[in-house]
């Protein structure tokens, strides 16, 4: 079993104003403080927290360097909250602007740094550098990766989440994600965390299940998730599933989605969830894809070379 209690706030953008960052922070810190009640691992803000509520060249015109006001913000409060934080801005370094999400550890560290890899075509015009590559980070709860906005369409990262292992994805943006945010959770076979402005953020298992979704009466959103988990097919399986419940128990769990063929298999056990599969000779859905290629593949070869 291995337990995560993830946040995401729906931080609403504010336009043009007088003294506009520093009245943005102190709403940012206040909204943290308030989703820190719910004792997280990790809080998610949405994209461009700096520019939220701006467009064009004056989005652009927001970008800070990193420290600045509001990674500072970001580092302080993790720090003082001992939980992780994403904090997305606009990022100005030695080499232009980039669209980030930075990572702030539970002592105020900077962890990581991730760059959008795909900017919208106005982005670009607008002076920002695409990332090259996606990015995953060992936190010391689990293994997640970033996506900001436009990439959800993007199936080149999202292969590459489903390489590197990513458990989670927190998909900052301005742009809800809908159905989008579910196919990646199902495909991928981890949790999706979203934030976006104002309402609508999501919290996503690994089978597109909706488990928290925000609303403008209900900006925060928190819910405890157990990592230890494996997306199963039925084909093979199924079978198996009462004589796992009769050794285990309550301490294995199974969540069905039935019209997709698939399982969610939850260890709430010291045995890991991989440990229960060695068990029982259980397959993930990808092993069991991956068999049934390689049988189809050699099927064809047979009939070409009776």
């Amino acid at each position: 079993m291995r337990l995560a209690k993830v946040c995401s706030i729906s931080l609403p953008g504010m336009g043009p104003c007088e003294d506009r960052l520093t009245k943005v922070l102190d709403r940012a810190s206040k909204w943290i403080d308030l989703a820190a009640r719910d004792e997280p691992d990790i809080i998610c803000l949405p994209e461009t927290v700096n520019g939220l509520g701006l467009c064009g060249k004056a989005w652009a015109g927001c970008a800070e360097p990193v420290p600045g006001p509001t990674t500072e913000m970001a580092s302080r409060m993790s720090k003082e909250h001992s939980t992780y934080i994403v904090c997305p801005i606009v990022r100005r370094d030695s080499d232009g602007l980039h669209n980030s999400a930075l990572l702030y550890d539970r002592s105020g560290e900077l962890a990581a740094t991730y760059d959008k890899v795909h900017p919208t075509i106005w982005e670009i015009e607008d002076g920002i550098i695409p990332g090259e590559r996606g990015l995953v980070y060992d936190t010391d709860f689990g293994t997640i990766g970033f996506a900001i906005c436009f990439d959800l369409n993007f199936r080149d990262l999202r292969d590459f989440y489903g390489q590197a292992g990513a458990e989670i994805i927190f998909f900052l943006s301005m742009y809800r994600g809908g159905i989008q945010l579910r196919l990646w959770a199902f495909e991928l076979g981890c949790y999706m965390v979203s934030a976006t402005p104002g309402e609508m953020s999501a919290i996503v298992n690994p089978l597109g299940r909706i488990l928290a979704e925000s609303y403008e009466y209900n900006r925060i959103i928190s819910r405890q998730i157990n990592l230890d988990c494996r997306v199963l097919h039925l084909d093979f399986n199924s079978e198996k599933l009462e004589a796992i419940k009769k050794a285990y128990g309550a301490r294995v769990e199974f969540e069905v989605a039935s019209p997709e063929g698939v399982f969610l298999l939850i260890s709430n056990d010291t045995k890991t969830s991989d440990d229960v599969m060695s068990e029982f000779d259980l397959e993930t859905r990808t092993n069991y894809f991956r068999r049934a290629e390689r049988i189809r593949d050699r099927a064809l070869k047979e009939r070409r070379n009776p």
